[in-house]
């Protein structure tokens, strides 16, 4: 696609100013990536021909080393939901480093952020905190398992559970080595013959209300709560991953289905903007972690109590995240997407915006988008074109002042603007006029 490699020669010049050419050249020379084409280096998302460099942010917008400024819809992959600098977290947060670290103890903000969690989510009647959503599914899994005493675990294809229970495109070769039974998301009928094929070796059936980083695929209420059913009626344990989809309701995407597993996974936001996870849900599941009970579950780590995330995100959840405040993003998030989808109507080009409140996906695609099944049958042939067509608008937005991602995942937070928002359709709008021929020679 040489218009594509066009654009990446005009990016180079443009948007890598001397901090980022430092940053990322040295960065390869210590993590995995090589210099000129770092599509990944030290644990951050990459992308060629180099990732953006990024200096600082204040409420919905980023600043690169070169000092561009972006309207922000990655919002750190939807864990900013209050942008950034939050006057009010930076506060709470000066307070705890001031009042000292790493106590060594229960914290004067543990308890509060806990109550505070369970008052928002029914279906949480105990919780424990750790350091990430990874952490915390694989410390739900673990769980399961344990409680149940089966070994297996069915997830979806297309789901991400974290960077070692990674299944979207495909299972990844660093996943945990847990015993997985693979099924198809938003499809009631395959789901319902794989667990009563594997119910007896079942433990757990784990699943995004949404799923996130398969492409912000909603879950049909009738699939999930088809799940809920089966799980009851064979003793296997239904987790909900909700470290993304907590933010789209006061209560996460299950108070807004009215669905109620048995385990619920969080992280992302919760922490305020600090590393954080929890895992939580029934009260006699999380009882086996009591100490004082004969043969508890351990469960050990420096971190999981960390001052500056309990502190944080107590402020957050108390101060910013009111349910007005998050009804209110969500409602706007769908109205976003409903703009971009008649965007792409208005130009009959096969674009289309998927996705639940404030979390938004965009596809080079016609039909309807269930699983990863019909992403996967939508690009079939053409995989390499349509990646391209997503890097080329990627590039396009930088260079109108939208940082977006490369997968085209975005998100809004509560600093997002309406003028943000007027700038990121008025930018598909012109790349859907100047990009519609070259969108159907690649997808129709």
């Amino acid at each position: 696609m040489r218009m594509n490699h066009d654009r990446r020669l005009r990016y180079r010049p443009a948007r890598q100013p001397l901090a980022a050419c430092r940053a990322h050249r040295g960065g390869g020379a210590l993590c995995p990536g090589e210099p000129d084409e770092p599509e990944d280096q030290c644990g951050g998302a990459g992308y060629a021909p180099f990732p953006l460099c990024i200096r600082g942010g204040r409420g919905g917008h980023v600043t690169d080393a070169d000092g561009h400024d972006y309207a922000d819809f990655i919002n750190e992959h939807t864990a900013a939901v209050f942008g950034h600098s939050d006057p009010v977290i930076a506060r709470a947060l000066a307070k705890a480093i001031a009042d000292g670290l790493t106590l060594g103890g229960p914290s004067l903000y543990e308890h509060e952020l806990a109550a505070a969690i369970i008052a928002r989510f029914r279906s949480i009647e105990r919780l424990r905190f750790c350091n990430s959503g990874t952490e915390a599914n694989l410390l739900a899994l673990a769980t399961a398992r344990a409680v149940t005493g089966r070994p297996a675990v069915m997830m979806f294809k297309g789901a991400y559970h974290g960077s070692l229970l990674t299944f979207t495109p495909a299972p990844s070769p660093i996943n945990m080595p847990i015993p997985f039974v693979e099924s198809r998301f938003n499809d009631l009928e395959r789901a319902l013959q794989d667990i009563e094929s594997n119910a007896d070796r079942l433990a757990a059936v784990i699943v995004e209300p949404m799923q996130g980083g398969g492409g912000a695929l909603a879950g049909d209420k009738p699939f999930l709560a088809g799940l809920r059913e089966s799980c009851s009626r064979h003793g296997i344990l239904l987790v909900f991953d909700e470290v993304m989809t907590s933010r789209l309701g006061p209560g996460g995407l299950q108070g807004r289905l009215g669905i109620a597993p048995d385990l619920t996974t969080l992280g992302k936001y919760i922490g305020g903007g600090m590393t954080i996870g929890a895992f939580g849900g029934r009260a006699d599941i999380l009882a086996r972690f009591d100490p004082g009970r004969p043969g508890a579950f351990p469960h050990g780590g420096t971190f999981n109590n960390n001052v500056l995330a309990m502190a944080a995100g107590l402020a957050a959840l108390t101060e910013v995240l009111s349910v007005e405040a998050v009804e209110a993003m969500n409602a706007r998030g769908d109205a976003l997407r409903r703009s971009l989808n008649d965007l792409a109507a208005r130009h009959d080009v096969a674009l289309q915006a998927t996705g639940v409140g404030s979390i938004f996906g965009l596809h080079f695609q016609r039909g309807p988008i269930r699983n990863g099944d019909d992403l996967e049958a939508g690009a079939r042939g053409r995989e390499k074109d349509i990646a391209q067509l997503k890097s080329l608008f990627q590039l396009d937005l930088f260079e109108r002042g939208l940082y977006v991602t490369r997968r085209i995942l975005g998100n809004i937070s509560l600093a997002t603007s309406d003028a943000d928002i007027e700038l990121l359709l008025a930018a598909v709008d012109e790349f859907l006029a100047t990009r519609g021929d070259l969108i159907r020679e690649v997808v129709e």
